[in-house]
């Protein structure tokens, strides 16, 4: 019987190789990656700024909308800058500890991703639905138990992914054809079987996403149910712009997602340079434009934002001013 020891099949570090089929491009391709990390991160950081310090702005879908910037800032942040160390130093290697970690903040932001939005379709729906009992259902108290529990459950679902991976010894290639591990890439290298890793990393967060949409779903056909039966049409109109940020935001979390899941499953025929290239895309583009959207079409937000605008160009003027 041969006995493995894992924690030296485990020790050494793994090579993320990048795009596989663009490496003479990475330098270039680094560029608008960065480019739109920093709009992420700067776009994030503003939203949750005004949420923090702006009291008219202390309301149930703009805690919701807080948690949504904090979870897009680690969903982009697990994955980035990793990337350009890659494209831009040639930094490869990863340590199994950081390959773990690495992998486990990406997949748990986006399952929490998933249930923040199923959490904002509820506060939409209990907005529109039931308005004179908005602030009686949605305390600060339920606010926070629905915080927790949606934090929690995308903690324990994503968890057993890295136990699942430290029980497998890598015996054999620990090359990642890839720009940041994830589970079934990394189990992939194991010299062992990986069908519960399979079943439960593919099946398990895959199905409580779906479970997230049809909640959504529903609350949504409850909403335009509710919106249609309203007598005029301004307040029909009034009702759907207070969910159009949120609508826009669904599609563009939900749509890539699932057609990255499509494709994998069953577009033999594509590129591995284009699931790659796009899966880079998805951990970048969500976050960047999900503070744009929202302060496009929130006019609170839009407001707030405007006048940060011209607190801050007044200030500079005024140190401009005093220089001279």
């Amino acid at each position: 019987m041969v006995i493995f020891n894992q924690s030296s099949y485990n020790s050494g570090p793994f090579i993320l190789v990048g795009i596989p089929g663009l490496e003479k491009s990475h330098v270039w391709i680094g560029i608008p990656f960065f480019i739109i990390y920093i709009v992420a991160v700067v776009g994030n950081c503003i939203l949750l700024y005004l949420i923090a310090v702006e009291r008219s702005l202390h309301k149930p879908m703009f805690f919701f909308l807080s948690m949504l910037a904090m979870t897009d800032l680690i969903l982009s942040t697990a994955g980035v800058p990793k990337t350009l160390s890659i494209f831009w130093l040639g930094a490869r290697e990863i340590t199994f500890p950081g390959c773990l970690t690495q992998m486990f903040f990406l997949h748990y932001s986006f399952v929490l991703d998933s249930a923040i939005l199923m959490a904002m379709a509820f506060d939409r729906y209990v907005a529109i639905c039931s308005p004179l009992r908005y602030t009686t259902i949605l305390t600060p108290k339920t606010i926070i138990k629905i915080i927790v529990s949606i934090s929690f459950r995308s903690f324990c679902i994503i968890l057993p992914d890295v136990f699942l991976l430290t029980r497998l010894p890598f015996c054999r290639t620990r090359i990642i054809p890839h720009t940041y591990c994830e589970h079934i890439g990394v189990a992939r290298l194991a010299c062992a079987d990986i069908s519960i890793n399979i079943w439960y990393g593919f099946c398990v967060p895959i199905m409580t996403v779906i479970s997230d949409v049809i909640l959504i779903a529903v609350s949504y056909t409850l909403i335009l149910c509710t919106v249609f039966h309203l007598p005029s049409r301004d307040a029909r109109q009034k009702a759907l712009g207070t969910c159009g940020s949120h609508v826009c935001v669904i599609l563009m979390f939900y749509t890539p997602a699932f057609f990255s899941i499509l494709a994998h499953r069953f577009g033999h025929n594509v590129s591995r340079t284009f699931h790659i290239m796009f899966a880079n895309l998805y951990i970048v583009i969500p976050p960047a434009l999900n503070p744009i959207v929202y302060g496009v079409k929130t006019k609170q937000i839009k407001d707030k934002v405007i006048l940060f605008y011209q607190g801050y160009r007044m200030m500079f003027h005024c140190a401009m001013e005093k220089l001279r």
